[in-house]
């Protein structure tokens, strides 16, 4: 799993432990019950944090004890009943076409890093990527000349996704006359985009860029890489895309991910059912 993710992981395992000093209870994960992890369930709730938080905490719990049981450490797993809250589903925030290309506008292509930012900013949204599938993108996996790229998404899993031709020709414009141009860093050779010093780009940075980019832009909405994949997807759907297609460009495992796309427009649900439901419009 990526680093963060482990991460993220460690620290809800953390919490555990410290919920069971506590209170006195220094047992080994096969000698917990239910029951013990459901008034650990009880006392992060008691610490004011979200819902979507508590979720979290109790999945990282569960895939502990899913290791544990691969591991022999212990034989029973009690997680296996162990409920999380009920999350609504938050609709992301997209941006428009209009908006968007108002962003991809802002870029100052004279500046030093103008036309990198543009071809990243182009490849988010021509191809839906992850900040991470983003940063860790190969030159050796860029299949431009017939209009793909192999993105290495969560879990290491690889998939093929389409790009257009506007973000291949902005990539393009990049490699041969910045990133050519640059000293790159060893280890960093195969990677797509760099800094300036050479070196591959952090989450932070792109995260950065399309700030100052959509302030420059005057957009007012909260804009984050992640704002893209959802304008992808959205745009995707409401132009009458197959799902199970999206889905697989997203790299998502499940179709009721991709599904809360089909929730952003309303308009669009109800023209669907008009076209292809035979009851829907019928006449009295």
């Amino acid at each position: 799993m990526a680093e963060h993710t482990q991460d993220s992981y460690a620290a809800d395992v953390e919490k555990l432990t410290q919920y069971l000093q506590l209170n006195n209870k220094l047992l080994a994960p096969g000698e917990l019950t239910l029951n013990d992890l459901q008034l650990f369930v009880h006392w992060i709730a008691g610490m004011g944090l979200s819902e979507r938080t508590q979720a979290r905490i109790i999945s990282g719990i569960k895939s502990f004890y899913t290791y544990c049981m691969q591991e022999g450490i212990s034989t029973t797993n009690p997680t296996a009943l162990l409920q999380a809250p009920k999350l609504k589903r938050a609709l992301p925030d997209t941006l428009s076409v209009e908006e968007i290309e108002s962003m991809l506008a802002a870029i100052d292509l004279s500046e030093p890093e103008g036309q990198r930012n543009r071809a990243i900013l182009e490849t988010l949204y021509s191809c839906g990527l992850r900040v991470s599938e983003l940063i860790q993108l190969k030159l050796s996996n860029l299949y431009l000349e017939i209009g793909f790229i192999r993105v290495i998404g969560k879990g290491d899993k690889e998939r093929l996704v389409p790009i257009g031709q506007v973000a291949i020709q902005h990539i393009q414009l990049y490699v041969q006359h910045f990133r050519n141009q640059q000293s790159i860093k060893k280890g960093s050779e195969d990677s797509v985009f760099l800094n300036r010093r050479g070196s591959g780009m952090s989450r932070v940075m792109i995260f950065y860029i399309i700030k100052q980019v959509s302030l420059k832009a005057g957009i007012q909405k909260t804009i984050s890489p992640h704002t893209f994949r959802h304008s992808f997807a959205t745009h995707l759907v409401e132009g009458g895309a197959d799902l199970r297609a999206v889905q697989e460009m997203l790299g998502h495992e499940s179709i009721t991910t991709t599904e809360i796309y089909t929730h952003l427009d309303r308009n669009f649900l109800k023209d669907t059912l008009n076209r292809f439901h035979p009851g829907f419009s019928r006449k009295k």
